[in-house]
């Protein structure tokens, strides 16, 4: 703002008291708080914002305008992922988490908890089951900073500062986790073969200053990563830990990290009941062993039985409450809010729904409709799969080899009611399928690209040039 100006009902905008305030921190003027901002993603300009509108009815009906753009998976034959899925939410789990106890309900403190410390507990018990790991912490905001905080927890145990990453990373993920670790972490890839972690070239890079190694399973693509015990051995060889980034979906049937040498596992529980609507609730999980040197380094809070005031009376409070920012304050390790308890108690009560036998029956099948859409969309002729691992939902297709563009396959089916996948590449597409996917849809699809790859092949025929062709066929 070129001109001074003091704004009638927002405190500190008079310019000398803007003064004072950059002078008490040492800044020069308010851009040097945004210094680690590109400058190619700062905007350069005022917000091309409308005309104010003067009635509550014209802003309903503005709004609705906008949100009748959107068009929700459920409406669409959708094989979307790559971060936010679309799985079956039982209709109790939105009517337990729309009770006025847990939707209102803030920080949950004793004098207004209505049994959400309960809630969360259990939901902390039921994902420890489910991970077989013995500590879980009530939700962070999402998996990506569940992981981000992961890593430097490895960071701040080992006072190391390389990390080797050994899988392919969700760039999403990836440029938030760098964004936070950054100025304490140093981010080496190594990449993966095959679609999995390459175990002897991570070994190659350990040394006694490599904090952590970090692996994704499933991977960006989908990828089930069966090297993790070589992993944790490798890495526990030089002092180094194991975190391992993953989606606790398919625990009942695949065997969780923690029995396979993972020292934090962590993720998010966007699967576990919680819709996918336009960008998915998200929630982030961390897990570690019974362990004080990790589960003091946890942030959020801990619930667990505890005693109260009355003697012999047990209920639900904080444990290890003197780790947390709301004890330590600015001098906490990390600070995480409450955004995302609530959807904790979704997880909790879809896991208590499913079971181990429901979850179980849900993994396998996952596995078995991500085997069969492998199957029908790698058939086809010219699209192949980008490799041979095991994989869960999601799986990459090559199309060069049909002469089409990922982009271009999704632009075409799109107009037939179809979102096929994610590009991730000029030729490469991301597919994902759940629960929610039948078989018939899976069939829809590989009709569908067939014949996309049908209308290719007859477009570059027809482009060949008639008069060389016939010489050739004379010759």
């Amino acid at each position: 703002m070129s001109e001074p100006f003091v704004h009638p009902y927002i405190p500190n905008t008079a310019p000398d008291v803007r003064a004072e305030m950059l002078a008490a921190v040492g800044a020069a003027s308010v851009e040097d708080f945004y210094a680690d901002v590109p400058a190619e993603l700062r905007l350069g300009r005022p917000l091309d914002l409308p005309e104010p509108l003067v009635a509550e009815q014209d802003l309903a009906r503005h709004v609705s305008g906008l949100l009748a753009k959107n068009v929700p998976t459920t409406e669409r034959l959708s094989f979307l992922g790559q971060g936010t899925y679309h799985h079956h939410v039982p209709a109790v789990v939105d009517e337990v988490i729309g009770r006025s106890e847990f939707l209102t309900a803030y920080a949950g403190e004793p004098y207004e908890d209505h049994g959400r410390f309960q809630a969360l507990w259990q939901y902390q018990s039921l994902m420890g089951e489910l991970l077989a790991m013995d500590v879980v912490n009530v939700p962070t905001y999402d998996g990506f900073q569940a992981t981000a905080t992961g890593l430097s927890m490895a960071g701040r145990i080992t006072g190391r500062r390389r990390v080797l990453v050994a899988s392919d990373v969700l760039p999403a993920k990836l440029s938030k986790v760098r964004d936070y670790v950054r100025v304490h972490l140093d981010l080496e890839f190594v990449p993966p073969v095959g679609g999995t972690a390459d175990v002897s070239a991570v070994a190659a890079r350990l040394g006694d200053d490599v904090a952590a190694v970090w692996v994704e399973t499933p991977s960006r693509t989908g990828a089930v990563e069966h090297r993790i015990q070589a992993l944790a051995d490798a890495a526990h060889a030089v002092g180094a830990i194991l975190v391992v980034g993953t989606d606790p979906v398919g625990y009942g049937i695949l065997t969780p990290p923690a029995e396979q040498g993972a020292d934090i596992v962590c993720g998010d529980i966007q699967s576990l009941g919680l819709h996918q609507w336009y960008g998915g609730a998200h929630g982030g999980f961390i897990a570690v062993h019974d362990d004080p040197r990790f589960v003091m380094e946890m942030p959020s809070r801990l619930f667990g039985l505890a005693t109260t005031d009355v003697p012999g009376e047990i209920g639900f409070g904080d444990v290890a409450y003197d780790r947390t920012s709301f004890a330590l304050r600015e001098e906490g390790k990390e600070w995480v809010g409450t955004a995302a308890a609530l959807w904790g108690i979704a997880a909790g009560v879809h896991l208590a729904l499913m079971g181990p036998q429901g979850m179980r029956d849900l993994g396998e099948v996952l596995l078995a409709r991500t085997a069969y859409a492998q199957r029908a969309l790698g058939a086809i002729p010219g699209i192949r799969l980008t490799d041979r691992a095991v994989h869960l939902r999601e799986f990459a297709l090559d199309v060069s080899g049909a002469g089409l563009t990922a982009a271009g396959v999704v632009d075409a089916l799109r107009g037939e009611g179809i979102e096929p996948g994610v590009p991730a590449g000029e030729h490469e597409l991301v597919v994902c399928v759940t629960e929610m996917t039948s078989q018939r849809d899976i069939d829809r699809l590989a009709a569908a690209v067939t014949g996309l790859v049908a209308a290719s092949a007859a477009e570059a025929a027809s482009t060949i040039d008639p008069i060389a062709a016939h010489e050739e066929h004379r010759a």
